[in-house]
């Protein structure tokens, strides 16, 4: 009707970039790249946990968006916010986060039937020869004594439980960092695994800079570890959930990052990935949502090892759900 307004699509947010800088994580840097009635995705700062239940760590992702969105922090839940999957403390950029239960299982139907498209900026140490690789460790948890907080391939001693992994790696930039050889990768996880992209680096002898476990505590140097979420495409049934965060490893944040010479281009490599997810016919494939009361359905089908960590969030989403 003429003279109503049209309803608001929801559109990426402009975030930031100081953010992404040097200076330690604040509760009102919240940055949001994309916000609708059942989703948000944030920037994640570098050195912020998404949650804890330890007393002394009151600055959390979950208290960002507590204090950002008082109104939308949902009290049957033991945090508050529903996270669609998981980043570590050091690593920054894009997660989701579900504003209800339905849409909560939408978007783990999505990791479930890996419709879900994630890719990594890192910056590792060396120059990598190859312009592409597929790394193919597995990995299991390490049961050495003063490592059980670590990851490890298969062969390694004390490495429990390994499980088939797989990661691809493109090569960027080469350049410096500090006066070290270093190179820009977009790394893009094919399984699931805790770590796995920090392992594999490693694994192949290119550590990711200022990653300090993974480099057998070598690499304190650097002020944070250089990991972070660049693209993530969720195309749930409610909606297509498409996002990139900005990068964070350029010269003008970072003046210790030189770029020296380009192997791929960034933004015709995020592409390629698109193009790819598309011809899969995602959006298709995801068009029925998963009703809250069957997630403990959809759970027990989940037999796919990889997705373990998957499983065990959805676990708690449906505890969760329980309560309401």
């Amino acid at each position: 009707m003429r003279g109503q307004p049209r309803p608001a699509r929801p559109q990426p947010r402009r975030c930031p970039r100081r953010a992404l800088a040097m200076e330690p994580g604040t509760i009102d840097n919240l940055c949001i790249l994309y916000q609708s009635p059942d989703f948000i995705v944030v920037n994640k700062h570098w050195d912020i946990r998404i949650d804890s239940k330890m007393w002394y760590e009151t600055l959390t992702l979950q208290s960002q968006l507590k204090h950002r969105f008082p109104e939308l922090a949902d009290p049957d839940t033991y945090y508050g916010f529903r996270f669609c999957h998981q980043l570590d403390f050091s690593t920054s950029g894009a997660l989701c986060v579900a504003l209800n239960k339905a849409a909560a299982g939408s978007a783990y139907k999505c990791f479930k039937d890996r419709l879900v498209t994630k890719a990594y900026l890192a910056l590792v140490r060396g120059h990598v020869d190859q312009s592409r690789m597929t790394i193919r460790y597995a990995i299991g948890k390490n049961t050495v004594e003063g490592m059980t907080h670590m990851m490890c391939i298969e062969g390694t001693e004390g490495c429990e439980n390994p499980k088939p992994c797989q990661s691809e790696l493109i090569v960027l930039e080469h350049g410096s960092y500090s006066g070290d050889p270093v190179t820009k990768v977009l790394l893009q996880p094919l399984t699931g695994r805790t770590h796995q992209l920090r392992v594999h680096c490693s694994a192949i002898g290119h550590p990711i800079v200022g990653d300090f476990t993974y480099s057998h505590k070598k690499d304190s140097g650097p002020y944070r570890m250089m990991l972070h979420a660049y693209y993530l495409r969720i195309p749930t049934s409610k909606e297509l959930i498409e996002v990139c965060a900005p990068d964070p490893f350029v010269t003008a944040l970072d003046g210790n990052w030189v770029p020296q010479r380009v192997v791929h281009r960034l933004d015709e490599t995020i592409q390629e990935l698109k193009d790819k997810a598309v011809q899969k016919g995602d959006v298709g494939q995801s068009q029925q949502a998963m009703p809250g009361d069957k997630g403990e359905e959809a759970l027990s089908k989940a037999k796919s090892p990889e997705l373990e960590e998957q499983r065990v969030q959805c676990e708690q989403w449906l505890a969760e759900w329980a309560l309401e």
